[in-house]
Order: C-alpha cells, then sequence, then structure tokens
C-alpha cells in the first residue's frame, strides 16, 4: 500500500551544505523540539564523556517558516535533479552514520543541554575571521564527536534551553590555555538570520548541525521528525544555496551539487515495508558538509536498533529527487 498524500507532507528534503553534507525533509518540516531532561539516564560511551545523550528538547528550533522547517512537497523538481543526483550515485544507498555504541564511543553528533546560568568561556579559533567569537557555555566533560580523544570533526554541539540559542564547535580541544576550536558559531533559534555571505560555521556549508540530526526522541518516543535532516556527500561544487552560506570545494563543475541543496524521496516510493523508526526517518534530510555519499546525520543513542536502521540502505540515491529552493551562489 502507498503512503497516502498527508504522510508525505511530513517528509522532509535535503539541503546540500557545507563541505558535503545534507539533510533530509520530504514534505510538511515544521520546527523541530527538544526537552531538558534525561528520564532515562542515558550513559555516554567513556567515564570522561558527559552522561547526557539524545537528551528531550522542549522547545522550538527556529521559527515555523525557517527552511530547515519549511513543507517543499509544493516545490518543482529541479532542472538539474538527475545530474545532481548521478553526480552522487545513484545506485549508492543511504547510510545511517549514528546508532547504538561504536567501538566503545558514542556513534553520531552527540549535543549536551545547558542551562542559561551555564559559565561561558573563550574560545579561540583557527578561522577567527569567520567564527563568532563567544563566549561559549561548555560544560565541564562536554560530550565531543567521538569522544575526547578522536582524531575526527570533534563537534561541540550545546543549546541553551533558557536564552534558546545554539553554540556549536568544529574540531575542539582542551588545553593547558584553554579551549581552542577550528571555527564555531552561535545561532538565535527564535531568529532566521543566516550567517554572512561567505562565512562557514561549525559545518563547511555556514548551516547549523543540531536542527539536522536524526534523534531518537522524535524518531521512536514522537514518531515523527518535523524538520529537514543532515547528510553529507563527498564532492560538491564551489557554490552554495541559501539558506547556506559557504561552500567547501575548488570545483566548478556544474554536475556537483553545490551547498544547501534540498532533496526529497520521490512521491512514489513506498516505505510502507519499513522498520517503522526507519520510516520515520524517510520522510526527512538536508546536505551540509563533505563526507560519505549519503551518509545521515544523527545523535548517539545506545537505544537505537542498529539491524533496523541498516534498512535505510536498501534506498538508493535515484529513489530521491532535488528541488528547486533557489539560485546557486558562486564564488
Amino acid at each position: 500500500m502507498m503512503p497516502s498524500r498527508t504522510a508525505w507532507t511530513a517528509m522532509a528534503t535535503v539541503f546540500l551544505m557545507a563541505a558535503a553534507a545534507a539533510a533530509l525533509c520530504l514534505t510538511g518540516c515544521t520546527a523541530g523540539s527538544a526537552v531538558a531532561d534525561n528520564p532515562e539516564g542515558v550513559q555516554a560511551g567513556g567515564t570522561d564523556e558527559v552522561s547526557r545523550l539524545s537528551e528531550r528538547v522542549d522547545l522550538q528550533i527556529f521559527p515555523p517558516d525557517n527552511p530547515w522547517n519549511t513543507d517543499i512537497s509544493g516545490y518543482r523538481v529541479h532542472p538539474d535533479s538527475d545530474v545532481f543526483i548521478a553526480s552522487i550515485g545513484k545506485d549508492k544507498p543511504l547510510h545511517p552514520d549514528f546508532g547504538g555504541p561504536w567501538q566503545g564511543h558514542p556513534n553520531g553528533i552527540p549535543y549536551v543541554l545547558v542551562k542559561g546560568d551555564q559559565p561561558k568561556v573563550h574560545v579561540s579559533f583557527r578561522y577567527a575571521d569567520e567564527s563568532d567569537p563567544g563566549p561559549y557555555p561548555i560544560p565541564d566533560n562536554p560530550p565531543i564527536e567521538g569522544g575526547r580523544d578522536s582524531d575526527g570533526d570533534r563537534h561541540l554541539l550545546m543549546l541553551d534551553v533558557d536564552n534558546k540559542m545554539l553554540y556549536e564547535l568544529y574540531r575542539v580541544f582542551e588545553t593547558d590555555k584553554g579551549w581552542k576550536a577550528d571555527s564555531g558559531a552561535i545561532f538565535d533559534l527564535t531568529s532566521n538570520e543566516l550567517r554572512p555571505a561567505g562565512w562557514t560555521s561549525a559545518d563547511a556549508a555556514g548551516l547549523p548541525i543540531f536542527p539536522g540530526l536524526v534523534r531518537y526522541d522524535e524518531v521512536v518516543e514522537k514518531g515523527e521528525i518535523n524538520h529537514a535532516l543532515r547528510f553529507t556527500v563527498k564532492r560538491t561544487q564551489r557554490g552554495y544555496i541559501l539558506p547556506a552560506t559557504h561552500f567547501a570545494s575548488h570545483s566548478k563543475d556544474p554536475s556537483l551539487p553545490p551547498m544547501g541543496l534540498r532533496v526529497r524521496l520521490k512521491a512514489d516510493y513506498d516505505i510502507s515495508g519499513f522498520p517503522k523508526e526507519v520510516q520515520v526517518i524517510l520522510r526527512a534530510m538536508i546536505l551540509a558538509d563533505n563526507g560519505g555519499d549519503w551518509f545521515i546525520t544523527g545523535a548517539p543513542d545506545p537505544r537505537w536498533d542498529d539491524d533496523a536502521l541498516a534498512a535505510l540502505k536498501k534506498v538508493k540515491g535515484g529513489d530521491l529527487e532535488v528541488v528547486y529552493t533557489g539560485p546557486i551562489h558562486k564564488g
């Protein structure tokens, strides 16, 4: 049985954002939410990591008319949709880049909720000219992507639930002289204001990361995702589509996707045979960074059913289509 039109209006599209990441939000994206509590005492993957993972968030994440929350079910298919999909890989599968613990560490990009009185600290930046100076409300033992010993992207996401502010850092380290990071960005969750044109963020496309995460509380507890989801691709062009503000490529190949590109699952694709949690995920996506092709980003949680999430790999790039959301800004 095919999903109803109403069901499809909950699906998200994908933004191709910085570096090569994206999020998918098929249709009917409305503002995401989260709750500042940890009712089940979920533990992180190491003693030096904060014990709060995938906390519920009872908070409006950007206004309802924000691009992350926009219903794109009625948007026209992009004239270069087939070209962009082919360049990423129409036969390549979607891949969940999150799940239960992996090699002793949380699998995905974690985040932490902080109160308005959380002390803020100075962070020194490698790319200070495109970073918000802060200070940043870094708590004790913050959850860093990949763990504190990771040599990867090492994102650190902090959500101030009292002041409705989002703080994000890329390649963050604590040193004897204090905190340092490659880049950092601060977002007012009550505003639609974008970063300055040409600026990166903690993500290559200049987009926020937290709004595009697949979160356990939404997928399993609420049973719906009302916002776009972040995903990545390996190669992008030297250009971006708003709300992205930055590119991360030297290539001028027009067949490659630009940051901020939005993608949706084709309306005739039958998702009824997928596990329930996978059906929820297939209703939302947005491209935001460089990484594995069609890798969907989520928050780690030991309660994820990795076998169920693996069903995402049955969906191929050719089952998606790009929608037109605006012109490409080229560098």
